[in-house]
């Protein structure tokens, strides 16, 4: 899987390593993660994660580079991985051969695995307090996708979004029509600029192994409509009524010529070629939309639109930072103090400035003005971070969410009944649960 950030884990990926972590279930490594004390007392750490190339490398090894200096007496090795599936199955071989990083990228099913198998530790191991200082500080989202189902707090954020709207402001506007702010709005825009070749929005169910754009909207109308497609502890809801009215909304949009099915990225090509007047994506993939569209129309970016609760909903997306069990209460000091400067204001704040990830903590945007006056759509799109969710963190809900891809090509691609599929997609995902329980 690529490092773009709008791309999110495969189940493949999540699946292979879980058969390696299953094995560890109640012991946990108790070798070091890298060396403790070198010379003159230096305490050296590692941390695996995906951010190998573009701004996400340079960035990160600026902020890393910068910590150094402030604290010479830790060294940090970044450990670069190219995907966050390579990335998992790294972590998950560390644990088994007892020599992980000291910390690493985890997604919040991972950290439910590693969490049970005793092989991460829990914040309050190494900072003392189950809600440490600058906890806080973050948005309320991020702060309910740091702990597990136990309650417990075991992540500290790292790189985090939410799906947002692109579309063509001049488009919209030569057809009388404005940035939607409800999802019957958005049905109405996209039929209305659907003539002369152009297509209101273009989307990518994904395959089984990995969702794509299509599955996150489906997922976002599922919430906005009242219930979300997996309840918190993780039962799967994917023929709730609300996800009735989600795929037959989607299906409306097709059968009108308001909605295409394409592979990689259509929405972001379509939109970029003035085919398209709409794309649904992470906020963070905001430099990949800007470099398809190239200056030819305006951009606009907003939030997701309301459904029929009228409350505004959206999904987090990203990672978050684990420790791994075999640090050393040195590591373990060293790398905290690592992660929180990390999550640090000023450092989000550069963060999400050079690779369009959204700041954990509003403070950061303080110190943003300059790329807040260039990119408004960047202060919009992290105030979802106080009401948006993650999926429940449960092992068998990533390859429930192939499930969810099923009934979208069912729907979309072979004209199949929207309650059908979502019945099937049902049945096969509570047959998911069981299997993963």
């Amino acid at each position: 899987m690529s490092s773009n950030p709008r791309l999110r884990r495969t189940a493949a990926g999540v699946l292979a390593a879980a058969t390696v972590l299953g094995a560890l279930s109640a012991c946990s490594s108790s070798s070091k993660s890298s060396s403790d004390a070198g010379a003159g007392g230096t305490t050296t750490i590692s941390f695996m994660q995906i951010m190998i190339s573009g701004t996400q490398k340079s960035t990160l090894t600026s902020l890393t580079n910068a910590f150094q200096q402030a604290n010479p007496n830790i060294k940090v090795n970044l450990e670069f991985q190219p995907d966050y599936g390579t990335l998992h199955a790294k972590e998950t071989a560390g644990v088994a051969a007892h020599n992980p990083p000291t910390i690493g990228q985890v997604y919040e099913s991972w950290a439910a695995d590693f969490a049970k198998s005793q092989v991460i530790l829990p914040v309050s191991q190494f900072a003392g307090s189950d809600s440490p200082a600058g906890l806080g500080d973050f948005y309320q989202g991020v702060q309910k996708d740091l702990r597990l189902p136990d309650g417990k707090l075991w992540m500290w954020p790292f790189n985090k979004s939410v799906q947002v709207i692109f579309y063509n402001q001049d488009m919209l506007q030569a057809k009388g029509q404005s940035a939607p702010t409800t999802w019957d709005q958005f049905a109405t825009a996209a039929k209305a600029v659907s003539t002369d070749g152009v297509t209101g929005i273009s989307v990518d169910p994904g395959t089984t192994a990995s969702p794509g754009g299509g599955t996150n909207m489906f997922q976002a109308l599922c919430a906005a409509n009242g219930t979300p497609d997996f309840a918190p502890d993780g039962t799967p809801q994917l023929n709730s009524p609300a996800a009735v009215q989600a795929l037959t909304y989607l299906a409306d949009l097709k059968k009108s010529g308001a909605l295409a099915v394409g592979t990689n990225y259509p929405g972001e090509t379509a939109l970029g070629a003035k085919k398209g007047a709409f794309d649904l994506s992470s906020a963070a993939g905001y430099y990949f939309e800007n470099q398809a569209v190239g200056g030819k129309f305006t951009l606009g970016t907003e939030v997701l639109p309301a459904g029929s609760t009228g409350k505004p909903s959206n999904i987090i997306s990203g990672t978050n930072i684990a420790m791994f069990a075999s640090a050393s209460k040195a590591q373990q000091a060293a790398a905290w103090k690592y992660m929180q400067f990390l999550a640090s204001a000023s450092s989000q704040a550069q963060w999400s400035s050079t690779t369009g990830y959204l700041p954990v903590t509003p403070k950061a945007l303080d110190q943003m003005g300059d790329f807040l006056a260039k990119n408004p759509y960047m202060k919009t799109a992290a105030a979802a971070l106080d009401y948006a969710i993650a999926q429940p963190a449960y092992p068998w809900v990533a390859k429930a969410e192939g499930e969810e891809v099923v009934a979208l090509q069912k729907v979309l691609e072979q004209g199949a009944d929207p309650a059908s599929a979502a019945n099937a997609a049902q049945q096969a995902a509570v047959a998911d649960q069981k299997a993963g329980q």
